[in-house]
């Protein structure tokens, strides 16, 4: 079996989808891996550490899929890296957000029978978290978010004592309590700021509280918020004005917000008005994970930072690929586990009957090729249940 590893080629991807490490575990299970030179290069895994695993090293992408059984990239490819991949062939990768370019990806690749896994479609199951890519990338931007937040930020997050007098510390307050954001709470905390959170399920009341960060408007969670995959569902009308009212009190209070609430195949639950913006205090900084999904809150702008009224307001995209060392090993974890699992007597299996493949599999529409895999599991490419 021969897994292929082109370079990622969409603006600003520094990540790769499988590091030297992986590589050396794949070869000595009797696979071949062929990867582009330079693929590596934006998360400091060298031609030569790729060599020295074992790989074979290939001049462009077109050499790199050639005789391949599996492609495995970060991004989607665009159609002419689409047509790279061999007939017949496997090609697992984020597919992104849908619509007409993703469309014409899947139509190309199903036209000549290749057989597409969407790594955002890992079922929610125990058997499959270690190939979830979501939560493993949702934690690095969890934990860049609150950097982000406190570069941009005129204040300091630690209380400190010095011979200029003492300093308060920074209120930080996380929206969505999902990997993304438990993992900001996490690293709020670390910094020194005193943190809060808010989530629609009940249940992350108590992992809020278990990471040291005080839980907001608990009197408005009802029981049934949380689905079976264990998303927040869409709140109704009037669950949403309570959790609006209750919110927008809480943000007059704080220095730094990061939201992270998603809902999977739907915009992002827009939970910050522009009116709430205003009455924030001057100074404080709104990291809005969700803004490739339309963003938590009204003013944000994907890729962009801006001030609105004294408080800025930052839209990143694609956050975990600016942590690429660290982001590329867990992506690539992920990959060779779910390629272990694929993999039978050397060759690879991709069953539509399987609880994991048939729930990544997906046709050339777009819809997942078995009723087991009727919703999405997962969020963007930002990476994210909470936040990616």
């Amino acid at each position: 079996m021969q897994v292929s590893v082109p370079k990622e080629r969409v603006a600003y991807e520094r990540r790769v989808a499988l590091v030297p490490d992986a590589v050396t575990r794949l070869v000595k299970a009797g696979t071949t891996v062929v990867v582009e030179r330079g693929a590596g290069e934006g998360a400091a895994a060298s031609d030569d550490a790729y060599a020295a695993a074992g790989a074979a090293l290939a001049a462009d992408a077109a050499a790199a899929c050639a005789g391949a059984d599996v492609v495995v990239k970060v991004q989607r490819p665009t159609l002419d890296e689409a047509a790279l991949v061999p007939d017949g062939a496997a090609l697992v990768c984020l597919l992104g957000q849908p619509g007409p370019e993703a469309d014409a990806v899947l139509a190309a690749l199903g036209a000549r029978s290749v057989r597409t896994l969407a790594l955002e479609r890992v079922p929610r199951i125990t058997r499959a978290q270690s190939m979830d890519v979501l939560s493993s990338q949702s934690t690095v931007a969890g934990y860049k978010a609150v950097l982000l937040g406190a570069s941009a930020s005129g204040r300091m997050l630690p209380m400190m004592t010095t011979a200029a007098g003492s300093l308060a510390p920074a209120r930080a307050f996380v929206i969505g309590a999902g990997v993304a954001g438990l993992q900001a709470i996490a690293t709020a905390r670390r910094l020194g700021a005193v943190v809060s959170a808010f989530d629609v399920r009940a249940a992350a009341a108590e992992q809020v509280k278990s990471l040291g960060a005080t839980f907001v408007a608990a009197e408005t969670l009802v029981p049934d918020a949380e689905t079976k995959g264990g998303y927040a569902r869409p709140q109704t009308e009037e669950e949403r004005a309570r959790t609006m009212a209750a919110v927008g009190a809480h943000l007059a209070t704080v220095d730094l917000v990061v939201t992270t609430a998603l809902i999977p195949g739907r915009p992002a639950p827009r939970l910050i008005t522009a009116a709430m913006v205003a009455a924030m205090k001057p100074g404080a900084v709104i990291v809005d994970l969700a803004a490739e999904s339309g963003g938590n809150c009204e003013l944000t702008r994907a890729g962009e930072s801006a001030v609105v009224r004294g408080v800025t307001i930052v839209g990143p995209v694609n956050i975990a690929s600016t942590v690429p060392i660290h982001a590329s090993q867990m992506f690539s974890r992920n990959v060779l586990t779910l390629l272990q699992h694929l993999t039978k007597d050397g060759a690879l299996v991709v069953d539509p009957a399987d609880e994991i493949a048939g729930a990544m599999l997906v046709t050339p529409a777009g819809a997942a090729a078995t009723s087991a895999a009727s919703a999405p599991a997962g969020a963007s490419t930002s990476t994210q249940r909470a936040a990616l």
